[in-house]
């Protein structure tokens, strides 16, 4: 019994098996098969259906947080590397059906693949069971994460919380470069920030945002160390 098979149970979702294997079935199979029907539309079905659950749950969970407080947490929580996470935990990419040019480039593993699939299974679970079955998959698979990101403060976007923290300072706004180094299959980013004309933070990540994510984490400490707090 697979993963996702054993929540279903313990949950009491009963879902068509045709509509189960529609959730797993990737545009690049169809196109290799007849061109029949994908999950892109049980995708955007599901898309819509966790954006509305997360952001009830977390409306009622954090009663003192503004709309643009509420807006990063529920972003974290519904984002595409949240969501292919939790598929990699279910073990979803073995089940997705794919054509052979992404079986090539392991697309099982990809990211963008594995959360599409994710959003497609929530459609499934609601057109089979309605609102109360996809809501419960949706607790069940992300409350755990709806906590740990709500705990986490400036650390959820450390870009936003810099640029706020440098307009509250009267700072204007951090200047990014970024530079790539590395073949194109093992990229590495080093990314530099200055406030002011200084450089404050560098950082650096197999991606661009992470890299200067990483950077605006550092500058950020030093902000607050001087203002002592």
């Amino acid at each position: 019994m697979s993963r996702l098979s054993v929540i279903f149970e313990k949950l009491g979702i009963e879902v068509d098996p045709q509509l189960i294997d529609l959730a797993f079935t990737h545009r690049s199979w169809a196109y290799e098969n007849g061109r029949g029907p994908t999950n892109e539309r049980l995708e955007f079905l599901g898309d819509s259906v966790l954006g509305l659950v997360v952001t009830e749950h977390i409306y009622h969970t954090y009663p003192d947080r503004t709309e643009g407080q509420l807006a990063k947490v529920r972003a974290a929580v519904v984002s595409g590397a949240t969501l292919a996470r939790k598929a990699k935990e279910l073990d979803l990419g073995a089940q997705v059906k794919l054509g052979k040019g992404e079986i090539a480039t392991k697309g099982e593993s990809k990211d963008s693949i594995l959360a599409d699939t994710m959003e497609a299974v929530i459609g499934a679970v609601h057109l089979a069971g309605g609102l109360d079955a996809s809501a419960g998959l949706i607790h069940e698979l992300l409350d755990s994460e709806i906590t740990h990101v709500g705990e986490l403060g400036a650390a959820l976007d450390w870009k936003s919380s810099l640029q706020e923290l440098m307009a509250s300072q009267g700072l204007g706004t951090p200047d990014y470069f970024c530079e790539a180094f590395g073949p194109d299959h093992e990229r590495t980013y080093q990314a530099s920030l200055c406030i002011q004309g200084e450089q404050r933070g560098q950082g650096s990540a197999s991606s661009k945002r992470a890299a200067e994510q990483n950077a605006a984490e550092v500058a950020y400490g030093y902000l607050m160390g001087l203002t002592g707090e």
